[in-house]
């Protein structure tokens, strides 16, 4: 099953326990539901609770020693370097790059006249190229086809975890690890030659950033006055267009998987966006002022979230509710599982924005995270909900999405949730 589709992994008491012991390869493991639980590992207790080998071997070749994978002081200091580069105040800067990008694709789209397209593919075309032009202010024609090919390669072959991910000591090489360390040569040879290009940009005016490279470059810790050296810029910078892209582009790609799904819906889309400003200066405030569209994407979120499973491991005992927590327990927290949870939902696989719209009771914050929760949520939230916003209103105001083909698309964990097939969509131009 984790070869096959890790989503197949949960039975029928996953969805309705709140917390679910078991044993796996003769060591302790529990799945968690309970919000109290959970929050008493990413909140209370976080510090008990690392990463555990098997991620940091999967995820180290593409991530390196950036925010994902640091642990604690280490963590702390780049957390305080990045937040500030991702605040709110920042969201106009990077709204402008979101409809730059999207406006380019959108014309792409029209001059398909009205065929068929994988939409998966061109969403990430799309997402690479925000993060790309949110990253560098470049356009990643130059790079995006090899930056592309290399996470396929990756997906493919090394994000798979395993049998020797998780019965060897963290120091020991596995044949994967010898395959991956060959795929990080290649990866960050190609973030080095993107990172040369940007430096030949002509510099901005004071007070000017252009993007985020701008910002982290120049960012400082407020309690050290460090920034980053050029390895970990490096890193940072593999976190957030991998973040940045993939999780974005599968989002929207359910989103869209939704609203062709269910029509009335995405004429209600279409109907918000048609009066709101989705252009230039007007992007960057255009989210508060659609609240079905976000509430569309919430829901899509909760449904298709793209981290479906975050794993910790105890470093010493501990107790979540009447369970006994040894050293060395694997500790689950499911999105997925979490997301369609008879306790927290009431009828957990319909797809309803209207759980999120002003005025529904929200969820208890800890049933609901497809960022993660506590003090390591994503930093990019902010910017990955605005970018969904915008690109979802603006691809339903100018285009109606259908499924000429039919049929069920079924979600697959890979290193994200990801659709199982390349299933075409129709995207017909409204006329107004």
């Amino acid at each position: 099953m984790l070869r096959r589709n890790p989503l197949e992994l949960w039975g029928a008491p996953a969805y309705r326990d709140l917390i679910l012991p078991g044993r796996f390869l003769g060591r302790q493991q529990v799945l968690l539901n309970d919000p109290v639980a959970i929050r008493h590992v990413l909140l209370g207790n976080q510090e008990n609770y690392r990463r555990n080998a098997p991620a940091k071997r999967v995820l180290g070749p593409v991530l390196g020693d950036g925010l994902f994978l640091a642990e604690g002081e280490a963590w702390r200091h780049q957390r305080r370097v990045i937040a500030p580069a991702l605040a709110p105040r920042v969201m106009p800067v990077l709204a402008r790059h979101v409809v730059s990008v999207s406006e380019r694709f959108e014309r792409e789209i029209e001059s398909a006249a009205g065929r068929p397209i994988v939409l998966i593919e061109w969403l990430q075309r799309l997402a690479l190229d925000v993060a790309g032009q949110s990253m560098f202010s470049l356009e990643m024609g130059a790079f995006g086809a090899e930056l592309r090919g290399l996470l396929i390669r990756y997906a493919r072959d090394f994000a798979k975890v395993g049998l020797l991910d998780m019965v060897l000591p963290a120091d020991w090489t596995t044949p994967l690890d010898r395959g991956r360390a060959r795929f990080r040569a290649d990866w960050l040879a190609l973030m080095d030659r993107i990172i040369d290009a940007r430096s030949l940009l002509p510099a901005p005016g004071p007070e000017q950033p252009r993007d985020l490279f701008d910002l982290l470059r120049d960012a400082r810790d407020p309690e050290t006055g460090q920034g980053f050296d050029h390895a970990l810029l490096r890193d940072e910078v593999s976190t957030l267009i991998l973040a940045g892209h993939e999780t974005t582009a599968v989002t929207l790609f359910w989103a869209c998987y939704a609203a062709a799904s269910l029509p009335e819906m995405q004429e209600r889309i279409a109907a918000e966006a048609a009066v709101v400003d989705l252009d230039g200066e007007g992007a960057g405030k255009a989210a508060s002022s659609l609240p079905y569209t976000r509430a569309f994407i919430d829901e899509a979120l909760r449904l298709y979230p793209p981290a479906y499973l975050l794993v910790r491991e105890a470093k010493a005992a501990d107790r979540l509710g009447d369970l006994a927590i040894e050293p060395g327990t694997i500790v689950s927290i499911s999105p997925w599982v979490l997301h369609r949870h008879e306790a927290h939902w009431g009828d957990p696989d319909r797809f309803d924005p209207a759980r999120f719209l002003p005025g529904a009771a929200p969820p208890d914050r800890m049933v609901y995270i497809p960022f993660g929760a506590g003090p390591r949520i994503c930093v990019g939230a902010q910017f990955a909900l605005t970018e969904a916003v915008l690109v979802l209103a603006r691809l339903v105001r100018r285009f109606r999405l259908s499924l000429p083909e039919g049929g069920t698309v079924l979600p697959r964990a890979l290193v994200t949730t990801q659709p199982d097939r390349p299933v075409r969509f129709r995207l017909a131009p409204r006329r107004h």
